[in-house]
């Protein structure tokens, strides 16, 4: 019996399920080689960066986790809305190059996503959430820009 390939939905959920397993291989494996991760921290541009960008967000919210409330209901492209919580472990770079120190509390942050599927593999995955909200819940103060 043939094997079909996962829908975009069907991946979404599996790297959600990774995440929150601290999976790396696993959240590696939904992505195909070539794939495409943008978020409000950059984007990343093929597995090893991708890798790059899970691995830290791991250090900073060791206990991080994402819970998906609301799944639209279609399968290439996969919409999801989401919170994020955790607790501030490790080193936050901020906006201009600075760094927040780890300061032990505890965020709620909500979130959307996007993500399509090519071959089985996620392609493109676009993760919207708002930094600003997450910077207030930890305490962090965003230095204006330099006059000009």
């Amino acid at each position: 019996m043939a094997r079909t390939m996962p829908s975009a939905r069907e991946l979404k959920d599996r790297l959600f399920a990774a995440i929150n397993r601290h999976d790396l291989y696993d959240v590696l494996d939904c992505y195909a080689p070539n794939a495409v991760y943008v978020s409000p921290t950059g984007i990343a541009e093929g597995r090893e960066q991708i890798a790059w960008s899970y691995e830290d967000l791991c250090k900073v919210f060791p206990d991080i986790r994402y819970t998906a409330w609301y799944k639209a209901p279609c399968e290439d492209p996969a919409f999801t809305e989401y919170t994020m919580t955790g607790t501030h472990m490790g080193p936050l770079l901020l906006p201009g190059g600075r760094v927040a120190a780890a300061t032990g509390r505890r965020i709620t942050v909500r979130g959307s996503c996007a993500c399509a599927v090519e071959n089985g593999k996620i392609i493109t995955d676009r993760d919207y959430y708002d930094q600003l909200e997450l910077y207030s819940q930890l305490g962090i103060r965003l230095e204006p820009p330099p006059d000009s």
